[in-house]
């Protein structure tokens, strides 16, 4: 197996990302079933590559009024809550919960099947072990410009510098990047359902105790489909910030202490090349109101982006040409389903 990085280092959104694997918000049918594969998949992953960071923690979504608390009770009243793992808590119980959570809640809901994994070094640790088994090559900054497929089966990766990598078949991981290839890769891609979304995120130093679960805002279940039930109708007007830029609190604890903590949501291209500090405020807001007391310092701030399908897959995957495989488009549940995806991918090739 030949891995061609075109960066230095994944630096794209395969690090961006708060390191959820995140069951809760997954919609009703194929997508859950694909989340709950994918979850198994991370603990067989950290098994033997423990320096993923998986750690079961599930997560901890907080309400601050009635009506957000009565749609996480019809959640939690669904046929698949038992497979999410809800249960809805009163404030006692989110504190017993969580006790870092201080804030004036007036319950929450339990999601035990979500996780966390360590963003920045999941890559590092499977390549690792990948190449503990002498059967892996990795090449860095080696940006694929266009793909072929020989008589008899062959598929040909060109780099940008011009080398050609023979395989059977060649999987193109592209991330956000939709543009750049040749070909009829490209020429698919052009017309593919696929759109790219900016997001704005950042992390704080060690908070100085440990939070028992990732905990988000009643705004996440403004997004997520498995709250797309009666109740969301009934949701308390969201802030300006938030309907303008598509916001919700997400925080989750990284393993040295500190918080990453996000996100924003804009589609519209082109992206601005800056970030936005009245944001970065708003999230801390947030957090310190969940959290009842004052953030340790931000110690970094970032942009990332993802590309989401437009159509109802979960995910795009196409086989433009024998031999060639092109994935991407998973939106935001890239971190949560990355294993599932990969499974699916290489049962497609070995059937």
């Amino acid at each position: 197996m030949v891995h061609l990085e075109a960066d230095a280092g994944p630096r794209r959104a395969s690090v961006r990302n708060f390191g959820l694997v995140w069951v809760s918000g997954r919609a009703a049918g194929p997508e859950l079933d694909l989340a709950v594969q994918a979850r198994a998949l991370w603990e067989q992953i950290a098994e033997r590559s423990p320096d993923v960071g998986f750690r079961p923690d599930g997560s901890l979504t907080v309400a601050r009024h009635e009506k957000e608390l009565a749609l996480m009770a019809e959640a939690a009243a669904q046929p698949d809550a038992g497979v999410r793992g809800f249960e809805l808590l009163d404030p006692g119980g989110v504190r017993a919960v969580n006790p870092a959570v201080r804030g004036e809640v007036v319950g929450g809901l339990l999601c035990r099947r979500d996780a966390v994994v360590e963003p920045g070094l999941v890559l590092g640790a499977l390549r690792t072990t990948l190449q503990a088994t002498g059967r892996y090559t990795w090449l860095a900054r080696r940006q694929v410009v266009d793909v072929e497929t020989r008589a008899g089966g062959t598929a040909v990766a060109v780099d940008h510098l011009g080398h050609r990598h023979e395989g059977s078949v060649v999987v193109l991981c592209i991330g956000d990047r939709l543009s750049g290839l040749g070909g009829r890769v490209g020429a698919a891609l052009s017309a593919a359902p696929l759109r790219r979304c900016r997001l704005q995120m950042l992390q704080t130093a060690p908070l100085g105790e440990r939070l028992t679960t990732a905990v988000a805002d009643a705004d996440s279940m403004r997004y997520y489909p498995a709250f797309d039930l009666a109740g969301r109708l009934d949701l308390p007007e969201p802030a300006p910030a938030t309907a303008q830029w598509g916001m919700q609190l997400l925080l989750v604890q990284r393993a040295a202490g500190g918080l990453t903590i996000g996100d924003t949501h804009v589609y519209d291209e082109p992206f601005d090349f800056a970030v936005e500090e009245h944001l970065y405020d708003d999230l801390r807001t947030r957090a310190e109101r969940v959290l009842g007391g004052p953030l340790p310092p931000v110690i970094r701030r970032w942009a990332g982006i993802y590309t989401g399908v437009t159509d109802d897959r979960i995910y795009y995957r196409s086989s433009p040409d024998p031999g060639v495989v092109v994935v991407t488009g998973p939106a935001g549940r890239g971190m949560t389903l990355s294993p599932a995806i990969a499974e699916e991918t290489w049962e497609g090739l070995t059937q």
